[in-house]
């Protein structure tokens, strides 16, 4: 119940979730004695596409079975969650984009000494995390910490639900996705952190930045980050979205473009912003701009999103 409670907020509104809170107390047992009596399988996922920007493909799971999502994801949170380094900021209590950003700004005064020398920045990212995600790796990791059996079936059942290649891939609408995925690169964090010994270093999912005032030393480090990815966890660095630069020259990361002494938001989510903005979403968007120097721009979409009135159904009129 505690889990159904934490999945249900904000979809309440939604036509599944609306259909199982009928009968919620019958499908709430008849899940608990699946799962008691070990007759739990998960049913079929349905798959829909987003643009986010950039289009995604989503697989969503039935209600009963994100609710037990949720249940799993309550149990093995507080498992793995001390052990994980302190920035990564990707699907963790108390973390998020803006903290991620922030500690960018922190780490970037570090390496420049308060901007008074020149710093360097190494931008990460993985190609196709999510579908290239290595199912034995995710649970002899997983195994390490875990040892009810039981328990442990279920995990493994979940892992092995969804699968983009074989053996490989998590599906991008689970809650249980973002905890695996920071249980996978956790082992890259501990290599870059203990291994390399990069002190400035960030992580939100599968995008990562490292900062030094040596850009001799950042460029070292590539071969030894892509060498570890691709034989431990079979990760592939993307080659295009693996930069080095000066700090001056501006780090997009989280959504900004963080320079010294001011952050940005980057031209694309300027655009997607303008595109979007109505009464509705326009106090979130508000809340983005007030993260960075964006005054001009958060005018600009104040009038905008002002001038759009919703109406019920798809349709928008000026007024």
């Amino acid at each position: 119940m505690a889990a159904w409670r934490e999945f249900r907020k904000g979809k309440r509104n939604k036509k599944d979730v609306a259909m199982f809170e009928l009968n919620l107390e019958d499908n709430i047992f008849q899940l608990h004695n699946e799962l008691l009596a070990g007759k739990w399988k998960p049913d079929p996922y349905v798959s829909f596409g987003i643009k986010d920007p950039k289009p995604r493909i989503i697989h969503k799971a039935s209600v009963r079975d994100r609710v037990f999502f949720q249940a799993v994801y309550r149990k093995l949170y507080p498992v793995f969650d001390p052990s994980f380094i302190f920035d990564s900021y990707s699907s963790r209590n108390g973390k998020g984009t803006h903290a991620g950003v922030k500690k960018l700004e922190v780490f970037s005064r570090k390496a420049t000494e308060n901007y008074r020398k020149v710093g360097f920045v190494l931008k990460c990212d993985i190609r196709k995390f999510f579908d290239s995600l290595d199912h034995k790796i995710l649970l002899k990791i997983i195994g390490g910490k875990i040892h009810d059996p039981k328990f442990f079936v279920l995990i493994q059942q979940i892992v092995r639900s969804f699968e983009k290649l074989a053996g490989k891939g998590l599906p991008l609408g689970n809650v249980t996705s973002q905890l695996f995925a920071n249980i996978y690169l956790n082992e890259l964090d501990q290599f870059v952190k203990h291994k390399i010994k990069a002190r400035l270093y960030i992580r939100y999912c599968d995008d990562f930045v490292i900062l030094s005032e040596s850009l001799e030393v950042l460029k070292g480090w590539i071969s030894r980050i892509r060498n570890f990815c691709l034989y431990n966890l079979s990760l592939n660095l993307h080659e295009r979205k693996t930069v080095t630069r000066k700090f001056i020259q501006g780090v997009d990361f989280l959504g900004y473009v963080s320079l010294p002494h001011r952050r940005v938001l980057r031209t694309k989510t300027r655009r997607r912003i303008l595109n979007r903005v109505s009464i509705k979403n326009l106090p979130s968007y508000l809340g983005m701009c007030s993260h960075g120097r964006e005054k001009r721009f958060a005018n600009a979409i104040s009038i905008k999103g002002s001038e759009v009135v919703d109406y019920r159904g798809d349709r928008q009129k000026e007024k």
